[in-house]
């Protein structure tokens, strides 16, 4: 038998439950930004490493979302690495559990696990940005009149690794046109137009295709006509004092 006052139970009362989410998801689209929510579409997933380097995004859901890190940017932001200049920026979004389930169902989430997945991908608009979801916490209040309103999303700066974009939002599927080295127009075609793939999902690519043509920091062909001959860059062979016999 319970021991609390069964006259006062505030843990079972539905009204008050939906009065605190409409509440909620009020404050959030007066206080909050529309950003364009991602989903991931995996491909081939790497059972081993856990990663699907073909994924790709095709969908994006405009989605009003709260600012929680109202002080700015937060995680390492700037610093140089021994792989140079990288930019960690993080920060912490909330978004309504109910408005989540309306715009985005189990269906079209991965795994249909009908909330924010981490992986999944969200457009900043406030500095034209994406953001890949680190973690969710879905659990950020706790139980407010016994449920739960809203989901903490923490988001980092997204690094591009040849991901398919096929959104039809031209600010974001320009990202895979101007980082890719995999471009549709780098592939090959056949003759309706359409790009040959591998049976994994991966794109042939063109026999013509320069990386100095898609990254301005490339310089392959440079290296390339430097090391030919004599020359005075280092020569990593048996003969090198430091290379391998």
């Amino acid at each position: 038998m319970p021991t609390t006052n069964f006259y006062f139970n505030n843990y079972t009362n539905s009204m008050e439950q939906r009065l605190i989410e409409d509440l909620v998801i009020e404050s959030i689209k007066i206080y909050g930004i529309d950003c364009y929510y991602m989903p991931r579409t995996i491909v081939n997933q790497d059972n081993v490493f856990g990663e699907d380097p073909l994924s790709k995004f095709e969908d994006a859901y405009t989605l009003e979302m709260y600012i929680k890190s109202v002080d700015g940017f937060e995680g390492d932001g700037d610093f140089l690495s021994k792989f140079g200049l990288e930019i960690r920026d993080q920060m912490v979004l909330t978004v309504s559990q109910t408005r989540f389930a309306e715009e985005i169902t189990d269906a079209q989430t991965v795994d249909g696990i009908g909330r924010p997945g981490e992986g999944d991908l969200i457009y900043f608009p406030l500095n034209n940005k994406v953001f890949e979801v680190k973690f969710v916490e879905h659990e950020a209040v706790f139980y407010q009149m016994g449920s739960l309103q809203t989901y903490d999303l923490t988001v980092e700066l997204f690094e591009y690794s040849h991901e398919q974009f096929n959104t039809d939002i031209d600010v974001i599927d320009s990202i895979e046109t101007a980082y890719s080295g995999d471009t549709g127009l780098l592939n090959l075609l056949s003759e309706a137009g359409d790009t040959l793939t591998a049976e994994d999902g991966s794109r042939f690519i063109n026999e013509s295709y320069r990386i100095e043509d898609t990254d301005s920091l490339a310089n392959n062909e440079f290296f390339a006509a430097q090391t030919t001959g004599t020359s005075n860059f280092l020569d990593w062979s048996a003969s090198d004092p430091f290379g391998e016999i």
